[in-house]
């Protein structure tokens, strides 16, 4: 595999070819152990997730992580036409909120400065995506990462400490030409637009107002934003708060457009929607995977605007998984969806404290693409609390050659 990051992967012309190219044989997760009393390096995992291979399921190869800067909570990372590689900042070394742009060098991953001319950093930050020929980049934002680095306090929220707004960046310019209000979008997270590079929409996942919101760009070249799919939050007994949002923590796209799917950390379920028209999206399918709500736990709920009981607890391969779906990874030809269980680890530790002691795990969901549906694969688990160094939470998922949530055309 190269290492050139604006010459590695297959290079598909389009999304529509990549959705043509071969199944995938490995993931990468970045695994942590900061914070959770393990005193050992995170590192990154390969796993094996070719049904043919005598390592199905395994972790084949740990390696260690190295961090050699010091830029302030780094988040997303996306490869640019240049070769160079752009990353999302939190906030600074201090950790109070500032939503900046690293750039690396393709070839040797030296840091080269930032992308954001100087002074133009947007007050806090988290991801982002582009889209070239619309000349543009859209950037979401979680909070400061003093807020929320030792977990969530809702008197935070309350002091207006949590982000609620999209920054709309001239790509060429390198600076916001326009800020988003979200009406009921509180702390959004992942972004995404269509991947259909002549596309001028795309959602973003609000985590705590637990909705999906639809951006699109008008007649006159701004941008506006609309809520299209909600959530409603449960009202419960024996949780922090008299009512539980899902926490929409991850979103991405099927490579097609046809199709959203989002994680309800909290809630416990995993949803696809049909965007054939992304001002209504429509619910396909849902599966629970975990969560706070699952029977026989300390969290009863009193009134439920979707479901008639709790879930039952998901038992996979003998074992009760703990967390809820967080990061998802969607195969290329869409059939395929994996997901893993932890958030961060100060959060994990309050939410779901169980995870710290026994590790998050990766599941994989079949895909109906036809007509719509998920069903989990009771075959499939790696359990990272078997790892040798202790329980370990992994986190997001790549594949080598590109994928749903980090591939942008131009």
């Amino acid at each position: 595999m190269a290492t050139k990051c604006g010459k590695c992967g297959p290079g598909y012309p389009t999304p529509l070819e990549a959705m043509k190219g071969p199944r995938e044989e490995i993931v990468y997760l970045p695994c942590i152990y900061r914070n959770t009393g393990i005193e050992a390096p995170d590192y990154l995992a390969t796993v094996d997730v070719d049904p043919k291979s005598p390592q199905y399921c395994q972790v084949i190869e740990p390696q260690e992580v190295h961090t050699k800067c010091n830029l302030g909570y780094l988040h997303t990372s996306h490869c640019l036409a240049s070769g160079e590689v752009m990353i999302s900042s939190l906030g600074d070394p201090k950790g109070n909120g500032k939503g900046g742009f690293v750039l690396l060098d393709g070839e040797t991953f030296e840091v080269k400065g930032t992308w954001e001319r100087p002074g133009g950093a947007a007050p806090m930050g988290y991801d982002f995506w582009y889209q070239p020929r619309h000349n543009v980049m859209i950037s979401t934002e979680w909070a400061p990462p003093n807020v929320l680095k030792d977990g969530f306090n809702p008197a935070d929220v309350e002091a207006g400490l949590y982000g609620s707004h999209l920054h709309v960046w001239d790509w060429q310019r390198h600076e916001i030409i326009q800020t988003l209000p979200l009406k009921d979008g509180l702390i959004p997270l992942e972004i995404r637009f269509l991947h259909n590079p002549a596309a001028d929409q795309g959602f973003v996942g609000c985590a705590l107002s637990s909705n999906i919101q639809r951006f699109f760009k008008n007649e006159g070249g701004t941008w506006s934003v609309e809520k299209v799919i909600q959530v409603p939050p449960k009202k419960v007994k024996g949780w922090m708060l008299p009512e539980m949002p899902g926490l929409i923590t991850d979103i991405l796209l099927s490579l097609d457009d046809r199709f959203l799917y989002f994680s309800n950390w909290l809630h416990g379920d995993l949803r696809q929607y049909d965007i054939s028209d992304p001002q209504k999206p429509r619910l396909t399918g849902q599966i629970f995977l975990g969560g706070s709500i699952v029977k026989g736990g300390p969290v009863q709920v009193l009134q439920d605007q979707e479901l008639q009981c709790q879930p039952e607890p998901l038992v996979v391969k003998g074992k009760r998984v703990a967390g809820g779906p967080q990061m998802i990874q969607l195969s290329l030809d869409g059939k395929r969806l994996y997901v893993t269980t932890s958030l961060y680890s100060a959060w994990d530790k309050q939410f779901y404290p169980d995870l710290i002691r026994e590790g998050s795990v990766m599941l994989q969901i079949d895909v109906d693409t036809e007509k719509g549906g998920l069903k989990l694969n009771p075959n499939f688990l790696v359990d990272f609390g078997k790892e040798p160094l202790g329980p370990a939470l992994a986190h997001e998922l790549r594949y080598p050659g590109g994928d749903c949530s980090s591939d942008i055309w131009i």
